[in-house]
């Protein structure tokens, strides 16, 4: 079915703040949307919308959302934090595509005909078309080989809790790629995904026909894919929509800001310059008054010719004045741009350690069906090593027996004398008893289905000390009041930090572990999928951070322009249970 979105005058107010207003919009088959904007803009809330889901509690929405036609199925598919117990992988797909939900309104249909005093229309043709459209007569066939597409092994019948992080990502791919959704809306779909995922998504969203929106925070996906942008300005409490693509988006927005910076500083430089003036004819003014007073005090004025030529010189200046006066109010108002928060981040360095950092000797991790290494490697001071392989491979686990957090089950591995480590891990284990396990993180969540940074209630519905006392458990000699100041500086504010670590979103504890690398020392810094959850300026800080850190780093990522941006002394790259290591020249 030919679908068609739009928006009219579509906006969102949540309490006393604007996330977005006056939005038109319209989405049609062939267009890819991007949505990009810092956290907390309000993204994920404008797709729940183009969805036809209800507002978020607190929201105030203003205009409107149109689907033509009326019956167009919209799929939202929100970031996934949750592998239901008991759901295995073609359930989990059968739901994520709106088919099990079909299923269950045409069998509920079924029985409300099949009830003595039934209804007296058909609701089960309407609930059969919406299954059949929603492709739910194929699915168990086409399932074989989109699962086959993506490259998970582990079969239908897999139960979700048991998959792996890369494995879980790829069952959500599996699930963008079987549906058959009129319009399509995507929420961070590249997130955990490794190099091949997202080539198979390029190629998926680049192909399909489906109007489709997405959010992302993967620059170079967005260069490939999207055809129009909207920014949603947090700081200037502003959206825009720009045509041409993202990089098209990028120059645009660049012009549009210096041109509004100096459409500003024209307006400042005239309103000063006719002040100035307004106040020297005042004072010429004042000083004509001031010479007719002395010279009445001194017997008066005999010369009356000149006494008429001062009061009409004044009466002339005092004019001038007014009409200067008048200029000031007639110029048109424009208001200064709004400074955009900016994440400043410095990775502190701690005393350097030894030469060699780390070393690992025929280092092996058996699992169930798997077999990683055996490796043997060496990190030393100063070392920058960009570790990539596809999703499962074991990146989590080498890392896990490199820090030694996971003992090898065959060969050693040992960290160097003196070394500091700085981590921050997939599933932002970043506090002490948080850590998480080298295979666990990737599609893991904690968050329910909010976007990271967009909470709304701040209620500390899960257990576990406040991020204010976790954080000052780690940096004892920092006074409370010098971690608020800092935690704010990472967009970590008053109800961020009373509220515990454990119910912060992917992105706010993210934003939590690059502010503890700030608060202490580290000379080893490893970063696991970094970028995950954080909004386009925050990346392009850290990646800022990590070239002026004077200390070792390991850094995994799929990112591929922090692969091209990140200088490096060392490519590795572990596939199959084995690493390949290679010395970067220069």
């Amino acid at each position: 079915m030919a679908a068609t979105v739009r928006t009219r005058a579509l906006g969102v107010v949540l309490g006393d703040r604007t996330l977005f207003s006056d939005l038109d919009l319209i989405v049609a088959p062939g267009d890819v949307v991007g949505l990009v904007g810092a956290n907390g803009a309000g993204k994920s809330t404008l797709l729940r919308l183009l969805a036809g889901l209800p507002a978020a509690g607190g929201q105030d929405v203003t205009g409107t959302v149109e689907t033509s036609p009326a019956d167009a199925a919209a799929g939202y598919l929100a970031q996934e934090p949750e592998r239901r117990p008991g759901e295995t992988v073609a359930d989990f797909i059968a739901r994520r595509t709106g088919v099990a939900q079909a299923e269950a309104a045409m069998n509920a249909a079924a029985e409300a005909l099949a009830a003595p005093g039934g209804p007296s229309d058909d609701p089960y043709t309407p609930a059969l078309e919406r299954w059949l459209a929603l492709g739910g007569a194929d699915l168990p066939d086409r399932l074989a080989q989109v699962l086959d597409d993506v490259g998970l092994d582990a079969g239908a019948d897999a139960q979700m809790t048991t998959l792996s992080g890369g494995q879980a990502a790829r069952a959500g791919l599996a699930a963008i790629l079987a549906s058959r959704f009129d319009v399509l809306l995507l929420d961070e779909p590249t997130n955990d995904l490794d190099l091949s995922g997202l080539d198979r998504l390029e190629r998926f969203v680049t192909q399909v026909d489906t109007p489709l929106v997405v959010v992302s925070h993967d620059r170079e996906f967005l260069a490939r894919t999207v055809t129009t942008v909207v920014e949603l300005d947090l700081a200037q409490q502003q959206i825009g929509v720009y045509g041409g693509g993202y990089e098209a988006y990028l120059a645009e927005r660049a012009v549009h800001r210096r041109r509004a910076r100096q459409a500003y500083e024209d307006y400042a430089d005239e309103r000063e310059r006719l002040g100035e003036r307004a106040q020297m004819q005042r004072n010429w003014m004042e000083h004509g008054v001031r010479n007719a007073r002395r010279k009445m005090k001194a017997g008066g004025d005999p010369d009356k010719i000149g006494r008429k030529a001062r009061l009409e010189s004044t009466e002339k200046q005092a004019s001038k004045a007014r009409q200067t006066e008048r200029a000031i109010e007639r110029l048109e108002v424009v208001e200064e741009p709004r400074k955009e928060w900016e994440l400043r981040m410095e990775i502190a360095p701690a005393p350097r350690g030894g030469t060699v950092v780390a070393t690992m000797s025929g280092a092996t991790a058996r699992y169930p069906g798997a077999t990683i290494g055996p490796i043997t490697a060496t990190v030393e001071y100063g070392d920058r090593v960009l570790l990539t392989g596809p999703n499962g491979a074991g990146k989590s686990t080498l890392l896990a027996m490199l820090l030694g957090r996971r003992a090898p089950d065959e060969g050693t591995s040992t960290l160097g004398s003196g070394v500091e480590v700085g981590e921050i891990d997939q599933a932002r284990g970043l506090f002490l008893g948080e850590r998480s396990d080298g295979e666990r993180g990737q599609g893991e969540r904690s968050d329910g289905e909010n976007n990271p940074g967009e909470r709304s209630d701040g209620e500390n519905t899960q257990g576990g000390a406040p991020l204010l006392d976790t954080f000052c458990s780690e940096v004892p000699d920092m006074a409370p009041a010098e971690v608020r100041t800092l935690l704010a500086k990472f967009g970590l504010r008053a109800h961020h930090v009373a509220r515990p670590t454990s119910s912060l979103s992917p992105g706010e504890r993210t934003r939590a572990a690059l502010a503890l690398l700030q608060a202490r020392g580290v000379n080893l810094l490893v970063l696991d999928e970094p970028t995950n959850h954080l909004d386009l300026p925050a990346i392009e800080q850290l990646e800022q951070a990590i070239e002026s850190f004077t200390g070792t780093v390991i850094l995994v990522t799929h990112d591929r322009r922090m692969l091209d941006t990140v200088r490096a002394t060392r490519r590795w790259r572990l596939d199959a249970g084995r690493l390949t290591q290679e010395l970067v020249s220069g």
